[in-house]
């Protein structure tokens, strides 16, 4: 294993803004009631204004406040690693390189955004967020962010995965958080993301000091997560390299993908690649489409591709990839041929997790295995042909939260959902 490290001053100052890069232009969301384009008076009541106008802004590169960049370097810049082991177990001629942002206070990538979220609300004035976690690494990112702010923060959790997952709950709750499952009135339902976003949308607009937090799907939450592609690239020169011939990561709402991969969308030659689970197959089988955002209608429709905003995926264990929409950015990428898109069953994710932390001693969570599984897939192809090729993926989280889903893997009593 060979890491390559950048210094806290090589710390990148300005957000990579895709906006300003795409090669049509966005549909406009539009308003639940009235079906026209919304403006930046519709979205008050939920977001700060600073996070309002990067939503919209086509300038190409946004300054990253001082105060933000102090608490990301609690962890930033994070790793470049060369999965050398992995290569050899393989034994493929692929370099494969991951991206571990699995260092952060929450153990994932959301906190990248979270801690822009939370500077941004207070800055404002807001004492409270509300919003909605899947798998539990985006509330325990925000619940850290919102303790370093001084911000309430409540956190409304998928039910399934509030059973499966116990300790990101109490992880939350140590930094202040108050985290309780959703539905709130479905005790028998698994929730979704779109119930669970229902659920904290409406909270937000019965309170006048609180604001809503998003970790995925919006244009500002991806913008804020390009920091990992663009240290990612300051590495990959370090290793010697002259850019990667394929990026990969997974793909529920789009933070995960869209930080590692936009910096690199203007690199025609190399691959885009998304991966998301075969039971919530979005970007694979979902139509693309004007859709809510939640399931109860709540939100303003998004051109994405969706399963339709009332369907509820199976409860498998990458409960941060069961959304029924996706981001309507990478929706357009994928959708004018830029981004690729494939889905895998939940076992062969797990058995691809087991094998790379065999090789290389890190266990990953269960969305960031769907990344693994698919860079493996290409370094045997690799094998295959005996091309040299460059890959890199995210790896978007740790699994030491997961150890239930290992056990039910292990035992073999594991569905692929």
């Amino acid at each position: 294993m060979t890491q390559f490290h950048l210094s806290p001053n090589d710390l990148p100052t300005a957000w990579f803004n895709a906006l300003a890069h795409l090669p049509v232009p966005m549909e406009p969301p539009l308003h639940p009631m009235t079906r026209e384009p919304v403006g930046p008076a519709d979205l008050e009541p939920l977001f700060p204004m600073a996070l309002i106008e990067q939503e919209m802004t086509p300038t190409p590169e946004i300054d990253i406040p001082g105060a933000v960049l102090d608490i990301l370097r609690l962890w930033r810049p994070t790793p470049l690693v060369r999965a050398e082991r992995l290569e050899q177990m393989l034994g493929t001629p692929a370099r494969i390189y991951y991206k571990d942002e699995s260092l952060s206070p929450a153990g994932s990538h959301k906190t990248n955004t979270a801690v822009p979220q939370a500077y941004y609300n207070q800055r404002e004035g807001i004492r409270r967020l509300t919003t909605e976690t899947g798998a539990g690494q985006w509330g325990t990112a925000l619940a850290f962010a919102a303790a370093q702010y001084d911000l309430e923060c409540k956190v409304y959790m998928v039910r399934s995965s509030f059973g499966q997952k116990p300790y990101r709950r109490m992880l939350m709750e140590t930094w202040g958080a108050q985290c309780v499952p959703s539905p709130t009135n479905d005790e028998a339902s698994p929730g979704s993301l779109g119930m669970a976003i229902s659920d904290a949308v409406a909270d937000c607009m019965a309170n006048i000091d609180t604001h809503y937090s998003l970790g995925s799907v919006l244009n500002h939450v991806l913008l804020h997560q390009t920091i990992i592609g663009l240290e990612a690239r300051q590495q990959l020169a370090l290793a010697g390299e002259t850019g990667p011939d394929v990026v990969i990561a997974p793909c529920g709402g789009g933070s995960n993908l869209g930080g590692l991969a936009l910096p690199f969308m203007n690199d025609a030659n190399v691959r885009l690649v998304a991966v998301e689970p075969s039971s919530c197959p979005t970007l694979t089988e979902g139509r693309f489409d004007y859709d809510y955002g939640d399931t109860a209608g709540r939100t303003p429709l998004l051109s994405m591709f969706t399963l339709g905003h009332d369907f509820v995926p199976p409860p498998i264990h990458a409960g941060g990839l069961r959304y029924h929409g996706d981001s309507p950015l990478i929706s357009l990428l994928v959708k004018v041929g830029r981004i690729e898109a494939i889905a895998y069953p939940q076992r062969s994710v797990f058995e691809a997790a087991r094998q790379f932390s065999l090789a290389e001693g890190k266990l990953p969570a269960p969305e960031t295995g769907h990344g693994i599984r698919a860079a493996i897939d290409e370094a045997l192809a690799c094998k295959e042909t005996g091309e040299e090729r460059v890959i890199l993926f995210n790896y978007s989280g740790h699994g030491l939260l997961d150890l239930a889903a290992y056990g039910e893997f292990n035992a073999g009593t594991m569905a692929d959902g």
